[in-house]
């Protein structure tokens, strides 16, 4: 298993850390970070993962949703230590050798963003929605799926049809670390 190791960063001096094992998107991370870390900064930080975005910081706006274990969760809110032993998927990790994921093709097809900053989390609740069998395939049920996800510059109308596309082409294309 190819493990990469990331050393401490821009933590504060004096803070205690501690050895965590992250999997993200289909390959290992060891970091050595303080168990205050959450998720968002241990992914954009330590591993140059930045398509997840820092929006509100307190899991209001959606622009920092990844996926833990296929589930979609604003990463500002989870501990880095809590993910131990779990799958993390971000927005990097959607599409595969193959191209892009139908939601990311969707999304583009569609105009699905204006500024796009919030997309890599629209994206990712959108994987997450499709998966999910208990959310309907009405409008409303994906309106009301999304509603954790805000867009600021207003472009709603375009992300649902860019998700209806996405479910019509069989979404399912497995995200890193996913079996089928």
């Amino acid at each position: 298993m190819n493990m990469k190791e990331y050393s401490r960063q821009g933590d504060e001096a004096g803070s205690a850390e501690t050895a965590v094992t992250l999997s993200v998107n289909g390959e290992m991370h060891q970091l050595r970070i303080s168990p205050n870390v959450v998720l968002l900064d241990a992914l954009r930080d330590r591993l140059g993962l930045t398509g997840t975005k820092k929006g509100c910081d307190h899991g209001q706006c959606g622009a920092c949703t990844v996926h833990l274990d296929g589930q979609a969760i604003n990463s500002c809110l989870k501990l880095a230590v809590m993910c131990e032993g779990h799958e993390v998927t971000t927005v990097e990790g959607l599409a595969n050798d193959a191209g892009l994921h139908p939601v990311q093709q969707a999304f583009l097809e569609h105009d699905a963003y204006q500024c796009g900053f919030c997309t890599p989390g629209q994206m990712m609740s959108a994987t997450a929605l499709l998966e999910d069998e208990r959310i309907g395939t009405d409008d409303a049920a994906v309106r009301e799926a999304m509603s954790g996800n805000i867009c600021r510059c207003g472009a709603y109308k375009n992300i649902l049809a860019a998700i209806q596309t996405a479910r019509g082409q069989g979404q399912a294309a497995p995200t890193a670390g996913k079996t089928s």
